[in-house]
């Protein structure tokens, strides 16, 4: 006689576990741009063109992160839903917000690039897992990563990769080649930490 075997019940997301996720998400995102600002480095997405605008500007990059960003709100209407992309909207609102309070409470004198840009970008990294498995992004490239992968069937590390690298192309005309080499490096520890970590069906619980 053959054991019965059960298929066991998913756990959904509470609303706290979603509040919390998408705080903890943004703030690790925040924690991780400050930490590339910091070092000179740039980096991919919205992200990296609202740095790359704020350093020629000197507008605060909480301004035109948001900015750079609301063009991708209607893609995620569109193809991800309201939820999808009110809560991503909420992700970003955080992620500026806590921009603007890094500097009054860390002041760094001097960071190391090559630490500035692999802490930078692992922090990121986790922080759009975290962001992801709860349903919502930090808007821009992530949505359009996410919509070839859920679509196409690509992976959103690899397609949000190249997206990242033709910003950081970009990038190399502002900053030094070696600089612009070692965000390329970060940009791949990135999008490998998402890539290797968010599959189809891996994570079920959003």
């Amino acid at each position: 006689m053959s054991a019965m075997t059960s298929t066991p019940a998913v756990l959904r997301h509470t609303l706290v576990d979603d509040v919390l996720g998408i705080v903890t998400g943004a703030f690790l995102a925040s924690v991780g741009l400050f930490l590339l600002d910091a070092g000179g480095a740039v980096t991919g997405g919205t992200a990296g063109l609202a740095l790359l605008a704020g350093r020629l500007t000197g507008w605060p990059f909480a301004i035109v992160y948001v900015g750079v960003t609301l063009p991708f709100v209607a893609l995620a209407i569109a193809r991800k839903g309201w939820r999808f992309a009110v809560r991503s909207g909420i992700a970003v609102g955080l992620l500026a917000l806590f921009s603007l309070g890094h500097p009054h409470v860390l002041t760094l004198q001097h960071i190391n690039p090559v630490y500035a840009v692999l802490a930078g970008n692992l922090a990121v990294g986790v922080g759009l897992l975290v962001l992801f498995r709860h349903h919502s992004s930090l808007g821009g490239f992530n949505v359009v990563a996410l919509v070839c992968q859920e679509r196409l069937g690509w992976r959103a590390g690899w397609v949000q990769l190249a997206l990242d690298g033709s910003v950081i192309a970009l990038g190399a005309l502002v900053v030094p080649v070696h600089t612009a080499l070692l965000s390329a490096l970060g940009a791949v520890v990135l999008n490998v930490i998402i890539a290797q970590n968010h599959r189809p069906g891996r994570y079920i619980a959003g």
